[in-house]
């Protein structure tokens, strides 16, 4: 652990053991007791559930099992930050705990996990002594702040509930389904191109809308209709184009007959006049769901990555919490306070400063949904400190903010009717007699229309033109994300915090595509779905049931609903629904086959089945695979990356073709059988490792034969020699995505069978042409561990795309060797996120005793919920 000091005032700050979450601690007084304060993080959640060990095979377990036999534990949300040990060793000893966690149904699921793992550590309290504290606040302001210590609450279990419950819904539904019918498909069909196809409660209904209005354009059949068109000249060198009342007809004979009779007439005649003065109101008061839409449709921006950069926003301070449905401003919230704020900004600086000269107006009553007040901007900012998306989505915040407190757009509308022959035509004109709040957002402005002319009732017009317009009706376009956001809202379907994850997910899974203007267009795939699930069980699609949960979801956060009951009730619904859908799949199979090729026609030959001797084809769409056809046995592939033949090379097992695996030329490669990578041979191997994890013996491709020693950066990683990579020799690690570069140009790189006396790595033979050799003395060949060996040192280079520290060199201790490593999935390194700068301005704003400025104790780390933990010195 790295771990550095740093003074602030009487406030010291340093890494907790994790390296990701920073620790600040100084002296205070908590509830008239003199106390010493430490202010720490989580990065979002704690604990994530799941099933236990082997209800996580999609091959051992019936899906049907996972609604309700499977187990499900807590386990955590990501164990290379070791937050739970973390929390431990800063909580042990300590008095009380204060959580300062975000305040939403998340937060509170949040603060419980915290609780779960500080509890057991902390002081016990005297009987019913109080050492819980919940602070509720909605931005970082010195207002809110006082405010929240001021008024500690408690941690609400009811909302931590209707969390888990929904946790543990979408986790059995979704992969109940989700394994059953990408087991199904995939093993049928080799073009789906999507790796997992995959189902949730709220993702398909939302999938559903898209492919709802894509039905819609398919079966829309054009109308052609006809349009009077009429123009006056109300002076000689104008005309004035006029709107035909009945607006249009379906049937040419009776257009073109409208058409004769007015073209007898020779003047337009004035029917009336009339002007009245209307009103454009100011919109309501930013949530979430608006700030969405107008992200999307306005600013280009999908709804994923303007939740991040709101999420940003508020944390490093410049906005209030931006995951709100209230448009309602409590009576005490203090707006000139905000609208000063912005009063130097260039942009606006002159409508604030003139609303603050001439007074507030009071914004439109909204709804109050009880949560946070609405996303509002919480202190100045310019395009250089935020840049980009940052500075466009809060230049939009802050302009809707301004124009919530303005006046109303007020226009004079004028209307002339006018009588050509027997029909009826109407003219409108509008002119801006107070710009209101469009000043601030000129997009709402009313559009500059041609002036019309003076007259009465009874004047005549001479009439410059009347033609017949033929036009045709057009089909609705596509749902752009804005519309979608719309009808999830309207039909309750996720959350405003989960409705970005839910769009992300229809697109990660190639069920739908982003096309111009934010469109959404959904694929063949998301299109046979769709039409499979109405056809079986419109239930599945349809947005009522889910609606209808989440209304559950509700009462349980609010008390009034039992959380077993809503669990166990809404489970056994989808139970029924999950085994009709099994027993009916044959009627989405009809859709499937005109859509999508079989595996037997998909694909290339490629390498030999080790069975029938046959070859079998690589489908390179998602997920890629091999297929014999002979056999009728498809096997799983690495993805992400290039397969091609290895050398005919054969498994000496299985007499299955060897093939190689490659993520390019600047990456990892290694060769892998694809039977063994799909049924390990040996008790110490899972599926899905490829030979450099292989423990046979002898085999000159398995790990026993090219691993080298431990991996430098992972703890259970070993490098293995990658034989393909001549003459740019490397080695990589077979668990994480640590990469040596060594030896280049050398003829020839052999892992020795013995090795070093220092660290147990492997030794290396390497054989250098005589032109190229760097050894000294014109040396062609030698021998040694490439971590200990002198000569080696400055021959081998470290690859990594974030390395925490260089590679070891030297006998520091014995390595591993090239025994595999335990307990550890492959995958990245330690999570380098850090806690969000909201955590260290509270901590500095109470250690400075409310003289700190905003700013001045931020530091300049990314992401994460915080917490304090208070050890009284005196408790009484």
């Amino acid at each position: 652990m790295v771990s550095r000091k740093c003074q602030s005032g009487n406030m010291s700050s340093r890494k907790g053991l994790n390296g990701a979450c920073s620790v600040h601690e100084y002296a205070g007084s908590f509830i008239g007791q003199s106390a010493h304060f430490k202010m720490t993080s989580v990065c979002g959640h704690v604990m994530t559930l799941d099933f236990i060990g082997k209800y996580n095979s999609w091959d051992k377990v019936d899906p049907a099992e996972l609604f309700s036999k499977a187990p499900t534990e807590k386990k955590e949300a990501n164990p290379k930050l070791t937050m739970v040990k973390f929390l431990q060793v800063e909580g042990r000893g300590c008095d009380c705990i204060v959580l300062w966690l975000d305040c939403d149904k998340e937060g509170e699921n949040i603060c419980f996990e915290v609780l779960d793992a500080v509890l057991p550590v902390m002081n016990k309290p005297r009987s019913t002594e109080r050492t819980i504290y919940r602070a509720k606040f909605s931005s970082i302001t010195d207002t809110d702040i006082c405010n929240a210590m001021n008024h500690l609450g408690e941690p609400n279990r009811n909302e931590a509930l209707s969390v888990d419950a929904r946790q543990e819904l979408d986790l059995r539904i979704g992969c109940a389904f989700t394994r059953f019918q990408t087991k199904y498909f995939q093993g049928k069909y080799g073009n789906l191109d999507s790796s997992l196809i995959s189902f949730g409660p709220c993702q398909t209904p939302t999938l559903g809308f898209c492919v709802e209005r894509h039905d819609k354009i398919q079966s829309f059949k054009p109308e052609t209709y006809w349009v009077l068109q009429a123009k006056v000249n109300p002076e000689k060198e104008s005309s004035l184009t006029l709107d035909w009342d009945r607006v249009r007809v379906f049937d040419r004979e009776i257009a073109q007959m409208f058409l004769s009779i007015t073209k007898m007439a020779k003047e337009a005649k004035v029917e009336s006049v009339s002007k009245k003065e209307k009103v454009k109101q100011r919109p309501l008061a930013l949530n979430t769901v608006e700030m969405l839409r107008v992200a999307s449709a306005a600013l280009g921006m999908g709804p994923q990555h303007a939740m991040q950069i709101a999420e940003r926003l508020y944390t490093q301070g410049y906005i209030s919490y931006p995951r709100t449905e209230t448009t309602h401003y409590p009576e005490n919230f203090d707006l000139k306070g905000c609208l000063r704020q912005q009063a130097n900004n260039p942009y606006w600086a002159e409508t604030v400063k003139a609303l603050l000269s001439e007074g507030v107006n009071r914004p439109r009553k909204g709804h109050d949904a009880g949560d946070h007040p609405p996303i509002t901007p919480m202190r100045a900012a310019t395009e250089a400190e935020l840049g980009g998306d940052g500075w466009r989505l809060y230049e939009y915040i802050t302009r809707h903010f301004i124009a919530t407190v303005s006046a109303d757009c007020k226009y004079l509308q004028t209307t002339i009717s006018f009588s050509i022959g027997p029909e009826r035509f109407t003219c409108i004109g509008k002119v801006v007699t107070s710009p209101g709040f469009t000043a601030i957002m000129p997009w709402h402005s009313i559009p500059l229309e041609e002036s019309l002319p003076h007259c009465e009732k009874g004047d005549l017009f001479p009439i410059g033109e009347i033609k017949l317009l033929e036009k045709q009706t057009s089909p609705p376009d596509y749902l752009t994300e804005a519309e979608l956001i719309t009808l999830m809202e309207k039909h309750g379907i996720g959350t405003d915090a989960s409705i970005p994850v839910h769009i992300n997910n229809i697109c990660q899974r190639n069920y739908v595509t982003v096309e111009s203007g934010r469109r959404l267009k959904p694929t063949n795939l998301g299109i046979v779905l769709v039409h499979g699930y109405y056809k079986i069980d419109a239930e599945l699609v349809l947005p009522t049931i889910r609606s209808a949960v989440e209304k559950q979801l509700n009462l349980i956060a609010l008390g009034k609903a039992n959380y077993h009951q809503v669990l166990e009730h809404t489970l056994d619904i989808f139970k029924r629904k999950f085994h009709y859908f099994v027993d009916s799949i044959a009627g989405m199979d009809e859709l499937m086959e005109v859509s999508f090729s079989p595996l037997a026609a998909t694909g290339k030959p490629l390498s030999r089945c080790g069975k029938c001797h046959r070859f079998m084809k690589y489908i390179q769409a998602k997920p890629s695979r091999l297929h014999c056809s002979h056999c009728d046995d498809t096997y799983s592939l690495p993805q992400n990356g290039t397969i091609k033949l290895y050398k005919e090379l054969r498994c000496p097992l299985d007499d299955f073709e060897l093939v190689l695996w490659s993520s390019g030329s600047r990456g990892k490669s290694y060769p892998l059988c694809p039977y063994c990578y799909n049924h390990p041979p040996f008790r110490d191997m899972k599926k899905g490792m490829g030979c450099n994890e292989c423990t046979h013996p002898t085999c000159q491709h398995s790990l026993s034969m090219l691993g080298i020693g431990q991996c430098v950066e992972c703890e259970n990683g070993v490098l293995v020699l990658d034989s393909t990579s001549g003459p740019k020799w490397k080695m990589a690690c077979n668990k994480c995505n640590v990469i040596v570069h060594f030896f280049e140009n050398a003829h020839k790189v052999r892992v020795s069978p013995e090795t070093c006396d220092l660290c147990d790595a492997a030794l290396v033979d390497v054989d250098f042409n005589k032109a190229k050799s760097p050894l000294p003395g014109d040396e062609t060949q030698h021998s040694g561990c490439i971590f200990c060996d002198p000569v080696f040192q400055d021959l081998v280079e470290l690859k990594h795309a974030a390395m925490r520290h260089p590679m070891h060199r030297g006998g520091q201790g014995k390595r591993q060797g090239r025994g595999r490593g335990k307990g550890r999935r492959p995958g990245g390194r330690l999570n380098s996120k850090k806690p969000k700068d909201k955590m260290a301005a509270l901590a500095a704003y109470f250690a400075f005793q409310g003289e700190w400025k905003q700013g001045s104790a931020r530091n300049k780390s990314g992401g994460g919920a915080f917490l304090w933990i208070i050890i009284l010195h005196n408790p009484m």
